[in-house]
């Protein structure tokens, strides 16, 4: 089939059609999940088979109403839009249909149709899909900013939204309609054109054109999507992960750093190192600064494990619970330039030291915008390209408690990282050649990059908690006593 590339409209589903899984539950338990907590994660998924029974009996409108009550009453819309904008995204474009998004996208005017409440869709799929407008249900939302559960015209909500296509559309029908034949809506019956998946496309057109536009920021502490399989597993798995996370962060504070990397392989842990690092510092030497990608808080303390020595590391604005459980000395900036200029010599004077330049963690394959000041500091940069894989819980937050990250980092059956050490760079590739320090950072950055397989990026610290947090990333530092506090009023579901 070619792909059209003439001035046209088309209106698809989303579920079934754009996302390859029909059913829509895996989104919802996400939702309860990042919004609210484990308490309500547990209580949809034990009313997955009541869902699938009104499924079979025809009632697949109430099923879907019973997800939307469970997973969003008593939810404030700001907290449903946050995870709507940080959370979502990265499910639905896993589950995209690639060749149904080629279709959709070789139109001028693309609409979407869904029968999940729009709040949770429009972001994606105005800002990935490049979709001019979105039609679903609508959340009832009290005036003090909390969703009810129940949807705005609860009857025949397949009708009242195909009746909102065809108020956009007056003038001119849909040129195509993408979607299942068994679709309860009747929107399709408006379009001049039917086209039903699986779809098929030219395989010479050229892919770049037609990707969507990637996930490069996302949050939540979810790796996969939870699925009612998936889901259970997790439920199952977190008691024992609480319990493994603490022998995990225990072992290595009271372990001499020699003996780290054997116990871990006994816990399940395990670290993969390629390339020779550089031997300790002599007398006399200034400290080599390791210049590494940042993906989790971990990535010193593996590096240090790695090298069998504490090496301290410049740390930017983790909690003071991190501190204070790293196994590592820290070394904390105060992004005022010539201050923590001071602070990184006067460190490397004494020895070795770790930078992360990105200022901050990127879950996908992209490198943030390298901060330069490292560069002028030192001319013995050793880059070290670091990576991890985790099966159940991301160790990284942009919206919840970072002090939190390691624990959930030590809560995954099996984390693996991965550190490959490059070869110090030569002198004429630092500034004492009379290199800027931006060349020197952006090199390091590309060499990094490509020993990864990732792509550089432009986008900063404050880019990413923009898209994630609708802040720029400030941390406001509270009491030991009162981040203790935290943390047992966010393990209290765990306990119930």
């Amino acid at each position: 089939m070619e792909i059209r590339t003439l001035m046209e409209s088309v209106v698809s589903e989303l579920e079934g059609t754009l996302l390859k899984d029909l059913d829509p539950f895996s989104y919802f338990m996400l939702v309860a999940f990042e919004a609210s907590g484990l308490i309500r994660f547990a209580l949809l998924l034990s009313l997955w088979p009541v869902i699938q029974v009104l499924k079979i009996m025809g009632c697949e409108e109430a099923g879907l109403k019973l997800m939307i009550f469970v997973a969003v009453s008593g939810l404030r819309e700001s907290e449903i839009e946050s995870v709507a904008r940080a959370v979502l995204p990265k499910f639905y474009m896993d589950d995209m249909d690639m060749e149904a998004w080629k279709v959709f996208s070789s139109f001028d005017k693309r609409v979407v149709v869904t029968k999940t409440p729009r709040i949770m869709v429009e972001r994606f799929v105005k800002e990935h899909l490049r979709a001019d407008e979105v039609f679903g249900s609508e959340l009832v939302v009290n005036r003090f900013g909390f969703a009810t559960g129940f949807i705005e015209d609860g009857d025949d909500v397949g009708q009242k939204i195909s009746q909102r296509v065809a108020k956009m559309f007056v003038n001119e029908p849909p040129s195509t309609g993408l979607g299942r034949a068994s679709l309860s809506s009747s929107f399709l019956s408006l379009c001049k054109e039917q086209k039903q998946p699986p779809f098929t496309t030219n395989k010479n057109h050229d892919h770049q054109v037609l990707r969507p536009l990637p996930v490069i920021f996302h949050d939540g502490r979810l790796v996969k999507r939870p699925t009612p399989s998936t889901a259970l597993l997790i439920l199952l798995w977190i008691p024992l992960g609480i319990i493994l996370a603490f022998v995990r962060i225990i072992i290595g504070l009271i372990l001499p750093m020699r003996a780290i990397p054997y116990v871990s392989r006994l816990f399940g842990g395990n670290v993969i190192v390629k390339g020779k690092p550089p031997p300790p510092a002599s007398n006399g030497n200034p400290g080599v600064l390791f210049v590494c990608t940042h993906r989790t808080l971990m990535d010193p303390v593996v590096l240090s494990t790695v090298l069998r020595r504490r090496i301290p590391a410049v740390t930017y604005s983790i909690s003071r619970l991190s501190e204070i459980l790293s196994p590592i000395p820290t070394v904390r900036l105060t992004r005022i330039r010539h201050v923590d200029a001071e602070k990184i010599k006067r460190q490397l004077s004494k020895g070795d030291l770790v930078v992360c330049p990105e200022g901050t963690t990127c879950r996908e394959p992209f490198l943030l915008r390298f901060s330069a000041l490292f560069a002028e500091l030192t001319d013995r940069i050793v880059p070290v390209a670091m990576n991890y894989r985790v099966g159940f819980f991301h160790a990284t937050t942009a919206r919840g408690w970072k002090g939190l990250d390691p624990i959930f980092f030590f809560m995954n059956p099996r984390p693996i990282y991965e550190v490959t050490f490059l070869n110090q760079l030569p002198a004429e590739a630092t500034c004492s050649a009379g290199k800027s320090p931006h060349d020197v950072a952006n090199y390091v950055q590309r060499i990094l990059a490509s020993t990864l397989g990732f792509e550089c990026t432009n986008f900063t610290r404050k880019d990413k908690y923009r898209v994630l947090a609708g802040n720029d990333g400030t941390v406001s530092y509270i009491s030991f006593v009162d981040q203790v506090k935290k943390v047992v009023s966010t393990f209290k579901p765990f306990l119930h």
